[in-house]
């Protein structure tokens, strides 16, 4: 059996509910409200092997040029197998066909983000992402998640629309 990457669907928010879970409770990824994932659904990435869920990713668009990657998970049974990077992948292919110029995240895990083709930057490089959502936040003074940006264009090409559908194209990739 292969995995596949695809857009997410209404009927996988449930299951990346799940999966997100444990990563929440730990502290490891910000909560994400059902209501909050089922809105923004368009915005989601899945890994699917048969019918089971094995990880997830969303863009979140701060304007039309800069995006950030979020919520990138892993069942931890499956990690170190290629889902991650498939996952990214398949967000990087998403972000460029919007038009996304800059990708960033914040993260605990920069040598995934680096093997990726992140690069370190500082945090006032994303002063949208500061005053959107750093500035309220609770941990802001003891953060230990350190950004990373991928520049996807110098250019600022015209921008392309999401298949209404929502789903853009599938990825198969073999295990």
């Amino acid at each position: 059996m292969s995995l596949v990457v695809r857009r997410a669907r209404a009927s996988d928010v449930e299951n990346i509910v799940a999966l997100l879970g444990p990563y929440i409770e730990r502290g490891e990824l910000l909560p994400r409200d059902p209501s909050e994932i089922s809105g923004t659904i368009d915005h989601w990435v899945v890994a699917i092997e048969g019918n089971k869920l094995l990880g997830c990713g969303s863009l979140v668009a701060y304007s039309d040029e800069l995006s950030e990657v979020r919520s990138l998970a892993v069942v931890p049974g499956y990690r170190g197998m290629g889902i991650g990077r498939a996952l990214m992948e398949m967000l990087v292919e998403v972000a460029r066909g919007v038009g996304v110029r800059r990708l960033f995240g914040l993260t605990r895990v920069v040598p995934f983000f680096i093997q990726s083709g992140f690069a370190s930057i500082d945090i006032v490089e994303i002063p949208e992402k500061v005053w959107r959502d750093c500035a309220p936040c609770p941990l802001r003074d003891r953060c230990d998640e350190h950004p990373v940006m991928l520049v996807l264009s110098n250019q600022r090409p015209g921008r392309q629309a999401v298949p209404a559908d929502g789903r853009g194209g599938n990825r198969n990739v073999p295990k």
